[in-house]
């Protein structure tokens, strides 16, 4: 079992007091502050955007990833990262030409990583692969959050770590819909990283500091 890297969605937290919430995930010792960046044309919805971007990597010593579900990343890579990203993630069917854009990335500093809806095949973004630091499965159809888990992207986990044994070097992330059971399930097959939402995290009786103890026990 791999060590878990926990990414609280912050798209879930309560946005009346996000200072609040930032402190204590921190000091529940979360890993990655993980932003979902929406623009209502790719999926149909809006999320955070780069006021919430820059309040929360000016208020926290934790790294902090976007998740772009936008047409044309690559027009606003660099402002993302400007405003505190450390990892960047896009769906590659968005962009005209993706591995510029993942270049693009790790020139400016950040970390490249492509997001994997459930209708995309491994098959169709194998040429990026050898150009991507993180990968991160969708395992609920992007654009909201309280979804049911996708049985089926299990097979596409199956496939990305039958490519780490043929010599890639990525981190695997999901996300969507991750319980404590899928959490234990998933990094007991190798999977790194997890997205939090209200499955675990969010909404419930019981302090963050707790679950995310729980979580990494």
């Amino acid at each position: 079992m791999v060590s878990k890297v926990l990414c609280p969605s912050m798209m879930c937290a309560d946005f009346s007091n996000l200072e609040k919430e930032v402190k204590s995930l921190e000091a529940a010792n979360i890993d990655i502050f993980h932003i979902d960046i929406m623009d209502g044309v790719y999926v149909p919805n809006f999320g955070m955007g780069l006021q919430d971007l820059e309040f929360i990597s000016n208020n926290t010593t934790k790294l902090v990833d976007v998740h772009l579900m936008i047409h044309n990343p690559a027009k606003y890579i660099e402002m993302f990262i400007d405003k505190g990203a450390d990892i960047v993630y896009f769906h590659p069917e968005t962009d005209t030409n993706p591995v510029s854009t993942l270049l693009k990335i790790k020139d400016l500093g950040a970390v490249p990583g492509i997001a994997i809806s459930p209708a995309v095949s491994i098959n169709s973004i194998i040429e990026l692969i050898p150009y991507c630091e993180n990968i991160m499965i969708m395992t609920v159809n992007p654009g909201f959050s309280g979804q049911k888990f996708l049985e089926p992207t299990m097979n596409k986990i199956k496939e990305l770590f039958e490519l780490k044994k043929k010599g890639y070097k990525f981190s695997i992330f999901v996300d969507g819909a991750i319980s404590k059971e899928k959490i234990n399930q998933l990094s007991q097959i190798g999977v790194e990283g997890f997205v939090l939402g209200t499955s675990v995290l969010f909404n419930k009786d019981e302090s963050y500091q707790n679950i995310i103890e729980k979580i990494k026990q």
